[in-house]
């Protein structure tokens, strides 16, 4: 790991929380021993923390579900849900981010992602005073963070305790936990229904907090379109793309940045490159031989490279394509978005010859089917 990332990635400060400060305690319990409690020892603070908000939050949810319960299983979503899907660090944020914008749609937010328990009982009491507990910015790309931004939902399935392979973050230095949940193809089928109770079940708990189109953006969708279609036979989806050598790079700083900051040791990176190159061309493989399940004009194949040099009409038509309605009414909150970000200036990188020759080798088929050669025009997040 380069010396500038070690001073860039480091331990946020005490007041601000790590992913696991909002997770049921059963579930971080269960994440503790398959970690086999290998703890540094400068972390146990921190762990200990962590486990006395679990016990906080599992109390929280008990009550939650007595006073929401019943209200929140009575509700029917009027569309199925847009899923934002393709590769970490392909631009699937900044997607989200822009689709948040009309007012429409509705998307999971940091908060209700990272306490998922209880959110809906203590969102409006803890969320104003509590800011401060988040950084400012993203360290690995420095996008700006904030409770009600939106946020990934594989985040909540795994603070609810639902096995998930964001658990690795933990500990880091172990094989890469719970990779059979990413296609969820090889689990028991009472694992798989408690998979799909969950996500329906915070998708309705998000609907009752603000009533929309929900918007879910997370990679780990990418495997996921068989057993999205069984939980919503409507559902749309929206694949970002973008020149694998950027993905590359930008995805190994991404892991490096999560493990330093949210890991319970000192990572290694030992393995790091090649679960990347490994998880990506599984990724696109299934991708490709799942995508024919989606019924026409319900998936749309979007390029990064486009997104952001012509964003307007970029998002005109995914409006147009995929029947999201009217867009000129959100479309001057797209300009003015587009406008604060225009000074955006992303971590720039530079690859050498013989990574973009592993790179070209290990992911050929996703250059060829989507038409990139060479090194990107501009190889930065």
């Amino acid at each position: 790991m380069p010396p500038d990332d070690e001073d860039h990635f480091r331990k946020p400060p005490w007041n601000q929380a790590a992913i696991w400060t909002g997770a049921d305690f059963f579930a971080l319990l269960r994440i503790l021993m398959t970690g086999r409690f290998a703890v540094r020892p400068s972390c146990w603070p921190g762990c200990l923390v962590d486990l006395a908000f679990g016990m906080a939050n599992t109390g929280l949810g008990a009550i939650q579900a007595l006073v929401y319960g019943a209200r929140v299983k009575r509700i029917q979503l009027e569309h199925d849900p847009l899923f934002i899907i393709g590769h970490w660090r392909t631009g699937t944020t900044l997607l989200h981010e822009l689709l948040a914008l009309d007012p429409g749609h509705t998307c999971p937010t940091t908060f209700q992602c990272f306490l998922p328990k209880h959110f809906l009982l203590t969102e409006r009491f803890i969320k104003g005073w509590s800011g401060f507990t988040l950084p400012p910015s993203r360290q690995f790309d420095s996008i700006q963070m904030g409770w009600d931004r939106p946020q990934e939902d594989e985040f909540a399935l795994c603070n609810l305790g639902i096995p998930s392979p964001y658990a690795t973050i933990a500990f880091p230095n172990r094989l890469p936990q719970n990779q059979e949940y990413l296609d969820l193809d090889s689990i028991p089928r009472r694992q798989r229904e408690r998979w799909k109770k969950a996500l329906r079940r915070f998708v309705q708990q998000v609907h009752y907090r603000k009533p929309g189109r929900i918007v879910l953006k997370s990679p780990t969708h990418t495997f996921r379109l068989p057993i999205l279609l069984e939980l919503f036979p409507n559902a749309r989806f929206l694949n970002l793309v973008r020149h694998p050598l950027a993905v590359f790079q930008s995805t190994i700083r991404l892991w490096k940045s999560l493990y330093m900051l949210h890991g319970y040791q000192k990572p290694n990176f030992e393995g790091l490159a090649e679960h990347v190159y490994v998880t990506f061309f599984r990724m696109h493989e299934r991708l490709e031989t799942t995508r024919s399940h989606v019924p026409q004009g319900r998936f749309l194949d979007i390029r990064y490279e486009d997104l952001v040099g012509n964003t307007v009409d970029t998002m005109r038509g995914i409006y147009e394509r995929l029947d999201l309605g009217e867009f000129e009414s959100v479309r001057p909150a797209i300009e003015t978005y587009t406008n604060a970000h225009a000074d955006y200036r992303p971590h720039r990188y530079a690859p050498t010859p013989d990574l973009e020759r592993e790179v070209f080798q290990r992911w050929r088929p996703y250059y060829e089917r989507y038409g990139y050669t060479g090194s990107p025009a501009n190889n930065s997040d």
